[in-house]
């Protein structure tokens, strides 16, 4: 616990895990409940599905080249746009009361996809700039325990906002959160930085081969170096398997456990209370172990629980085993995050965080869209159970993966797109020196 008293001691940080924390409640406030609103508006699938679509499509188109803008703009006043955008970009849903009107649900669904690509790297980015770097796993733990107190609290909160209001009052709960982060972030001192020099003369055609080329720079660094290299494979592998659970687990719990849609909710919190103890272990192991090997052994821990929570109904049908497993495998889950946040910022120079960050995005958002799709063909043809063991497949073989390419990160100079030494090939597999540092 003392590596995670020394890391709170920096007033940024804890402003950034407050806003984040306030932020992402409100946000799974609003997705549990619009998902139940809408359902309940349309009695359509189809509807559900699409709002979840609309939300997929900006990650793929705009991920990469988002970044490239974060790059270049101050870190904290970009968190603070994006957080105004998004609380002005949910007040359309004040107008929806009917069927017909579900096209501004996807509108609305889409904004705030299309924000989120500029706010997301923007948050990755600063946290290396809160806390000094034997502090950074601490930080990413931190900040990853957000994620599990906020679906804890707002998968709660969410039904009942949206049975006492609505859609109406789900979306004011959730411009109220943006606003609170919005003022938090701005309270910070950390992430300010001077805006790029524009291109000579301001000439729109150099503007835009500049950000074209800082684009492609973002996929060539996260293809050449290294550990980045093999951090967009284990994204590329975890998310077809996120999007498989996604489709999947829901029909899992109601036809494989024949359990209600309370059962579902009470199992899919479960996480989140292995997430939280989890991420606290992360916190207070700090630095004493590399961050590769948590990585690996993380996602090999996280797969072989999923494989055990999808296959036990083949012999045993009830719900409880369910809720333990769920628990226990949020243990690993929330280690390897932490880890796979941390080689991602200490091997990334600063300057080319965002669109680092914003290529790995793009590619988790490509993945988790052909895992969706994948399994509501594969779920027909082989079955739920089938496919869902597929995700916990994947995460052995991420993990697997990780371990056997031996990653350093300790020693691993961060990618940025300074040219290496004479005779060298940046970040090419033939080389045994790192990238060198912008």
């Amino acid at each position: 616990m003392r590596a995670i008293a020394l890391a709170l001691r920096h007033r940024d940080l804890r402003l950034l895990l407050a806003s984040g924390l306030v932020s992402l409640t409100g946000d799974w406030i609003l997705r549990i409940g619009l998902a139940y609103s809408v359902y309940e508006l349309t009695g359509s699938t189809l509807a559900s599905a699409l709002t979840l679509l609309t939300s997929f499509v900006p990650q793929i188109a705009l991920g990469s080249l988002a970044g490239v803008f974060v790059d270049r703009w101050d870190l904290r006043r970009t968190m603070v746009v994006a957080d105004l955008l998004l609380a002005a970009g949910l007040l359309p849903l004040l107008a929806v009361h009917r069927p017909g009107q579900m096209w501004i649900v996807y509108l609305v669904s889409a904004w705030q996809g299309c924000v989120q690509q500029f706010f997301n790297p923007a948050q990755q980015s600063l946290l290396p700039h809160v806390v000094e770097d034997g502090q950074l796993v601490t930080a990413n733990a931190l900040n990853g325990q957000n994620g599990d107190v906020s679906r804890l609290v707002g998968s709660a909160l969410g039904g009942a906002v949206a049975a006492a209001g609505g859609i109406t009052l789900l979306a004011l709960v959730d411009v109220a959160s943006f606003l609170i982060s919005a003022g938090l972030i701005a309270l910070m001192h950390s992430g300010r930085r001077e805006a790029r020099a524009r291109a000579a003369g301001g000439e729109l055609r150099a503007r835009v081969s500049g950000i074209r080329a800082e684009w492609a720079e973002g996929i060539r660094l996260s293809a050449r170096h290294r550990v980045l290299r093999v951090m967009a494979v284990f994204v590329l592998i975890t998310s077809v398997g996120e999007g498989v659970m996604g489709t999947l687990f829901a029909p899992f719990v109601r036809t494989s456990l024949h359990a209600g849609a309370g059962m579902y909710g009470v199992i899919g919190a479960a996480q989140a209370v292995g997430g939280i103890c989890g991420g606290l272990l992360a916190a207070s192991l700090g630095e004493r172990l590399p961050a590769a090997r948590v990585l690996g052994l993380g996602a090999l821990a996280f797969g072989a629980i999923d494989l055990a929570l999808f296959l036990y109904p083949l012999a045993y049908v009830a719900a409880w085993p369910a809720i333990v497993l769920m628990i226990v495998v949020g243990f690993p889950g929330a280690l390897l995050l932490a880890a796979m946040m941390t080689l991602l910022q200490r091997n990334t120079a600063d300057g080319h965080r965002g669109r680092v960050f914003g290529a790995l995005g793009a590619i988790e958002g490509v993945a988790a869209v052909v895992g969706a799709v994948g399994a509501g063909v594969l779920g027909t043809a082989l079955g739920i159970i089938p496919t869902l063991a597929a995700q916990g497949g994947g995460y052995v073989v991420a993990g697997v993966l990780v371990l056997l390419t031996s990653v350093q990160e300790e020693r691993s100079e961060p990618a940025s797109a300074e040219p290496a030494r004479k005779g060298e090939s940046p970040g090419s597999p033939e080389s045994t020196e790192p990238v060198s540092a912008a």
